[in-house]
């Protein structure tokens, strides 16, 4: 699963996280995702949904300072199914080792990354997760250039990779060409037909037509069972976030 769960703005009078959050943590552990990407999590919002998710650890730093400050792009698996083998985060930029803000990028943007186990069969994949710039043309395709290079870097033993994220950006646009080049984007390759609302984001506006999509996941060396973008609401027909979560069921190729 992929998922802005949209920050923790306190300014957010009608669509406040304090009113958002127990219907997320719901719908997380209704889906019950093995491993689940988000973008826009501030620290509270990350202790809040970890100590909420009892079967769920995460990975993943803040993007303003590697630590704790600013967004981060954590990555929450199932560690009754999943084990981590080894994690880290590089930032969206020319210098992706430090702290940077990258080409026109309006602000810090990150992709964060684990080798999984599967404690079933001890099957290992990566799983990338990461939000491009909403502002920086040039930044957003360099960003798709700069994870395509780091999958080849990092994933010298050819395993599985998923890669999940908030891209800002629509599929018929430049970097999503390129990176349906290189890997699969789970709409397209569903062996089940795809459900739920075309697009993926909302913007809290429950009248609004969801045909806008920019949260995507893409894989290699797995088959596409089913790919849906989750349209659940709140009981006040509210939406839960301003993104829709999506969702995938991946098998590995034999």
């Amino acid at each position: 699963m992929t998922y802005n769960i949209k920050y923790d703005n306190i300014n957010d009078t009608v669509n406040n996280w304090n009113d958002r959050k127990e219907s997320m943590v719901k719908l997380i552990e209704h889906y019950e995702p093995a491993v689940l990407g988000m973008q826009e999590v501030l620290h509270r919002q990350l202790t809040y949904i970890d100590s909420a998710l009892t079967d769920y650890s995460h990975i993943g730093v803040g993007r303003d300072d590697g630590r704790q400050k600013g967004e981060y792009s954590p990555i929450f698996y199932d560690h009754t199914k999943l084990k981590v083998l080894k994690s880290n985060t590089f930032w969206l930029s020319p210098t992706p080792e430090k702290i940077s803000k990258g080409w026109d990028a309006a602000l810090e943007r990150i992709c964060t990354y684990a080798l999984f186990e599967n404690k079933t069969d001890q099957s290992k994949f990566y799983f990338f997760n990461t939000h491009f710039d909403h502002r920086g043309v040039i930044a957003r395709e360099k960003s798709a250039e700069l994870i395509l290079k780091k999958i080849q870097e990092i994933n010298d033993k050819g395993y599985p990779v998923i890669l999940t994220g908030d891209f800002n950006l629509s599929p018929m646009e430049k970097p999503i060409q390129l990176l349906k080049k290189n890997l699969q984007e789970g709409m397209d390759h569903t062996l089940k037909p795809f459900y739920g609302p075309s697009g993926t984001f909302s913007g809290f506006d429950h009248n609004r037509t969801l045909d806008h999509k920019i949260d995507y996941i893409f894989v290699k060396g797995f088959k596409v069972l089913s790919y849906i973008h989750i349209d659940d609401r709140m009981e006040n027909n509210k939406h839960i976030s301003d993104h829709l979560p999506v969702m995938a069921t991946l098998e590995k190729e034999k």
